[in-house]
């Protein structure tokens, strides 16, 4: 009798931490799962550089935002890794000769489809960080400086922004193959191996952000670090590709480096900013501009579509020089017309805004020629779902042996647009449903004058490969037959031609495989 207290005491007890056991378990369980559910979200949010093995990094079209993630996590190599100049003799330029010749013998007798065969193989020069990294930051340090202004009244940096092809391209050149999507080219290590050679300097961020003196010494010291590089004595340079997309840039020392393959805005054909011999379609590339304004995307534009109400668009400086004295001309005839909207503008972020809502809520957007031949005007237009009407009778368009401009834009010549009331009604008598189709054209194609980081199949940065394979035999003998995009024909070594929306063979009736 006396034991049965104790044992109701001890079953009680028992009862009661079990309860207390269970919630304590529960508690542990709980943070458990929030542990493991933070390290699955931290995993799964981190950018490419965070996790360099990932296959799908962030994309990204800003080119400050670009710039300041690249700066943060790359840094320039501790050795340079290219023959110093010194050290050149004609012996070592004999040397590389003999192997590239021995080389591209492999290649012939190797390959079937030499030389259809891609990607293209490009050495990248490591170049003292003076010319490359040290460019880069000075903009990333200076760019908030909004007074900082050209003569014309434009803010420099965002000039900088809009030909910032040379850090687009070399960006994607230089990244780890595990986070470029891009087939049409590789990056190669050794000098006898590759097909072309990429300079990366910074030709507009040197003229725009460095003092005149400072920026010509520069200049020259590139130019006798280049020019005495084994590989560019080889060739006297017909192999190396250099970006000059300001056509203010670089003008002190271009004659010296004319052989090399240039990336440009435009020919200029006028002659006011580039002299006879040094550019001609043959040899260089014309690039588009980076777009000032944001890109419209399906979302956008399904939303702007009932707000199209403005029959003509134009924002930008109404009088320029050389070619882009056609603005003024055009100012006078069209100013107060219905439906038209000329307004003075410049490219800084109050005026990005201003000329962004403008063209989404325009149909055609006028692209007159600037103090060049082209405009970035263009291409803010195609981003922005705006159907350009280029008065530019000298304008080379960038990708042309690619890309059909006639499905995305209106050609006028400059004698037409002035003509009294011509223009409007010309623009007033093209159908609906030609409108619809132009505007679906133009979103399939805003993807070819997007940059981004990681650079993207058929952007802007692969076009320019594809484009190379279509050079002449002077000027790139690896790639005299090369095709565009990449399609060989099936029991054929017959070339092939693209332009996106179909594929052509010089013979009839071949299959295609395309890649």
């Amino acid at each position: 009798m006396a034991n049965k207290p104790q044992s109701k005491l001890v079953s009680s007890s028992t009862r009661f931490r079990s309860p207390v056991l269970l919630f304590i378990l529960f508690l542990l369980t709980l943070s458990l799962l929030f542990l493991l559910s933070s390290i699955s979200s931290s995993s799964s949010s981190s950018s490419t550089y965070d996790n360099p093995g990932r296959l799908t990094p962030r994309l990204e079209t800003s080119f400050v935002a670009s710039l300041e993630r690249f700066l943060a996590h790359r840094s320039p190599p501790i050795t340079d890794g290219t023959v110093s100049a010194a050290e050149v003799t004609e012996e070592d330029v004999r040397k590389l000769d003999d192997k590239m010749f021995a080389e591209e013998s492999d290649r012939v007798q190797g390959s079937p489809y030499y030389p259809l065969e891609l990607p293209i193989r490009v050495y990248v020069y490591e170049m003292p960080r003076k010319f490359t990294y040290d460019l880069l930051w000075l903009f990333m340090n200076t760019y908030r400086d909004t007074d900082n202004l050209t003569s014309n009244g434009s803010p420099v940096h965002r000039l900088i922004e809009q030909h910032s092809i040379d850090y687009w391209l070399w960006a994607d050149l230089i990244a780890p193959e595990s986070e470029r999507f891009i087939k049409s080219v590789v990056r190669v290590e050794r000098q006898e191996v590759a097909d072309l050679f990429y300079i990366p300097f910074f030709t507009t961020i040197s003229f725009f952000l460095l003092e005149k003196q400072q920026c010509k010494a520069l200049y020259r010291e590139v130019l006798n670090w280049v020019t005495d590089q084994p590989a560019w004595k080889r060739s006297g340079g017909r192999d190396h590709i250099l970006p000059v997309h300001h056509p203010w840039s670089f003008k002190s020392v271009r004659r010296f480096m004319k052989n090399a393959i240039w990336l440009l805005p435009d020919m200029d054909s006028t002659g006011n900013w580039y002299k006879p011999g040094q550019v001609f379609l043959e040899k260089d590339l014309i690039l588009p501009y980076v777009p000032n304004v944001d890109l419209c995307d399906a979302k956008c534009l399904l939303k702007s579509e009932s707000k199209r109400n403005i029959l003509l668009f134009f924002r930008g400086r109404l009088k320029r020089n050389a070619g882009g004295k056609i603005r003024s001309r055009l100012v006078a005839e069209l100013s107060g017309a219905k439906g038209v909207v000329m307004e003075e503008g410049t490219a800084g972020e109050g005026g990005k805004a201003a000329a962004q809502i403008g063209m989404r809520r325009s149909i055609f957007c006028l692209s007159p020629a600037g103090d060049t031949p082209s405009s970035a005007r263009l291409f803010d237009a195609i981003v922005s779902g705006c159907i350009p009407v280029i008065v530019s009778d000298e304008l080379e368009l960038p990708f042309e042996g690619i890309l059909d401009y006639k499905k995305i834009a209106i050609f006028v010549s400059s004698n037409d647009a002035v003509r009294p009331g011509w223009l409007l009604k010309f623009l007033q008598s093209i159908r609906p449903s030609q409108i619809r189709e132009m505007q679906k054209s133009l979103a399939k194609y805003t993807r070819h004058f997007l940059y981004s980081s990681p650079a993207q199949p058929l952007g802007p940065e692969d076009l320019v490969w594809r484009m190379v394979c279509s050079f002449p035999k002077s000027f790139a003998p690896v790639y005299t037959y090369c095709i565009p995009l990449h399609c060989i024909c099936a029991q054929t070594e017959a070339c092939c031609i693209t332009y996106l929306d179909n594929v052509c063979c010089d013979n009839q009736s071949m299959h295609l495989s395309c890649y």
